[in-house]
């Protein structure tokens, strides 16, 4: 099972990235895991803020203010990271792989897929748990631009799906 179809197109916002000659086989966003500790943030922010708000309620109404400020700073900080998650991709073409990153500073890190001589995945439990993992990259001596990718979802099927593209099948039938 292919995670993209033939005939899908890449975003737009990734599609510019790709060559003419390229054909794009997988494109996907980075799991929403990647969002955990954010959330977490925010959500421990209103609690504190909703306990020192009735703590200091007999006190300076500033310092109430104060409070509720910091943590809208908080909850802007959560939408921006939500924002540069929606734009985040990992894309697999005929020939390379990208990732591209970043809301205004765009960062496109990519590795042909003919220089990656090592691959694995790795899991943590949270990511068994939640279904994402994490690829690890090795390419011949050299320090590349695309070396981890973390938040992955559906890991192993990514896996075996590079792992074809990386290493075809020379012995493959028509049939096949």
């Amino acid at each position: 099972m292919r995670l993209v179809t033939p005939g899908d197109s890449a975003p737009a916002s990734v599609n510019k990235y790709l060559l003419p000659h390229e054909n794009q086989v997988i494109t996907v966003r980075r799991h929403p895991a990647v969002l955990m500790v954010p959330v977490g943030l925010v959500l421990g922010g209103l609690i504190v803020a909703g306990v020192l708000s009735n703590t200091v309620a007999s006190q300076a109404g500033t310092v109430i203010s104060w409070i509720w400020w910091a943590w809208l700073i908080l909850l802007a900080w959560f939408v921006w990271r939500v924002a540069e998650w929606s734009v985040d991709y990992f894309v697999i073409t005929n020939q390379r792989m990208l990732l591209t990153t970043g809301l205004i500073t765009r960062k496109v890190a990519m590795m042909p897929l003919a220089k990656v001589t090592d691959m694995s995945f790795k899991r943590t439990i949270a990511g068994r748990m939640l279904g994402y993992g994490e690829f690890v990259l090795e390419s011949a001596g050299q320090e590349q631009a695309l070396s981890n990718v973390p938040y992955l979802p559906y890991p192993e099927q990514l896996y075996l799906e590079v792992c074809e593209m990386i290493f075809p099948n020379k012995n493959a039938t028509a049939d096949d």
